[in-house]
């Protein structure tokens, strides 16, 4: 057992069994033991790999779709460009230095923030951003007030999940429980839903992110600018378990090795678009990553990197945009969702009518 393991079976010998969403969360979040506390976990060596490091183009254009978000609201200085989950900075760092070339204005106008609570990683971001003077911020809380651009890339799919599972007498809360003094996924307290579905089945919600949508749409409401959220999931809201732990890029027993895999679960797009509806803003999508990269000029991008790349790396800059925009590789199962004041014209990219 990892050290965090062990600290959560004593609370489950002493406490009862423990909801799914609260283990998630002492895995991920804990303050000595949490994953997203301790690793550094992308790239080709790490427990995975994502989009901005599998092409520049991904973060340029990125970039340039909040250059026109920024125009759109009146070119507003400063306004702040938040980032939630920054990994080690690589879409940041590629989105500055496409707008410091094509919208200088905007690149003046901008400040950047970043939401992250891993020590390590802000030392990787500090080292790709430092040029940029980033501020760095555990939550939304303290970035400051005024029009804000957001960005959020694989960011949702990390929050924990509640689980709810069918049993022969009803809904139940989905635990982990202890059986032989080893972690295993148990029933717990009766739950209210009303949903009908075949018993065993396993539906999902998620409390913190519908709770980070309807903060960050409160405030693009409030004060103008736009959200990007760019990660994997259905288009509707369904039934599964979609809980899985990752690590060295191979999937693993979520209950394992607590602390030392990545968690994460499918993102629930429709639900986070009625949370920012109820919160007053427009919600357009989610549309599919590959759509969106085609309609945002990935294509020309990439012909312009091939045209200058070296002998022999051409190859290798058709292969890295296929796999964002294939349909049997990130292109489909990857989506897009993008959230403004009701007020403003329809984000670059996306269909005129909001959802």
């Amino acid at each position: 057992m990892t050290l965090l393991a062990h600290e959560i079976a004593a609370r489950i010998g002493r406490d009862g069994p423990l909801p799914v969403v609260e283990f998630m969360r002492l895995c991920l979040s804990h303050p000595e033991h949490g994953y997203y506390r301790t690793q550094d976990a992308i790239g080709a060596a790490g427990d995975f790999i994502t989009a901005p490091e599998i092409s520049q183009t991904f973060g340029e254009l990125i970039g340039l779709w909040a250059a026109e978000i920024w125009a759109a609201i009146g070119r507003p200085s400063p306004v702040a460009l938040v980032e939630l989950g920054p990994g080690r900075g690589t879409l940041m760092a590629d989105a500055l230095r496409a707008v410091a070339k094509v919208a200088p204005e905007f690149r003046a106008a901008l400040r950047v923030h970043l939401i992250e609570i891993n020590a390590r990683l802000r030392e990787r971001q500090r080292t790709a951003l430092g040029h940029a003077a980033p501020q760095w911020h555990e939550s939304l809380d303290s970035v400051p007030h005024g029009p804000l651009l957001v960005i959020a890339n694989e960011f949702f799919d990390a929050l924990p999940v509640r689980q709810f599972v069918r049993t022969a007498d009803g809904w139940r809360e989905r635990c982990v429980v202890l059986e032989n003094g080893q972690l295993a996924f148990g029933a717990g307290d009766p739950a209210a839903h009303d949903l009908v579905a075949p018993t065993g089945s396993i539906v999902e919600l998620s409390p913190d992110g519908v709770a980070r949508m309807n903060a960050l749409a409160e405030r693009i409401a409030r004060h103008r600018g736009a959200m990007l959220a760019i990660d994997y999931g259905p288009f509707e809201s369904g039934i599964g378990d979609t809980l899985q732990a990752v690590r060295r890029q191979e999937k693993v027993d979520p209950l394992a090795e607590p602390g030392l895999a990545d968690l994460t679960a499918h993102v629930d797009f429709a639900r986070l678009a009625a949370a920012a509806r109820r919160a007053g803003a427009a919600a357009y999508g989610p549309l599919p990553q590959g759509v969106l990269l085609r309609r945002l000029g990935i294509a020309a991008r990439a012909a312009a990197l091939s045209r200058s790349a070296a002998p022999g790396q051409g190859r290798a800059i058709e292969t890295a945009i296929a796999r964002l925009i294939e349909p049997d590789q990130m292109g489909t199962l990857f989506k897009a969702l993008a959230v403004t004041n009701r007020d403003q014209p329809p984000p670059p990219g996306f269909d005129p009518q909001p959802q």
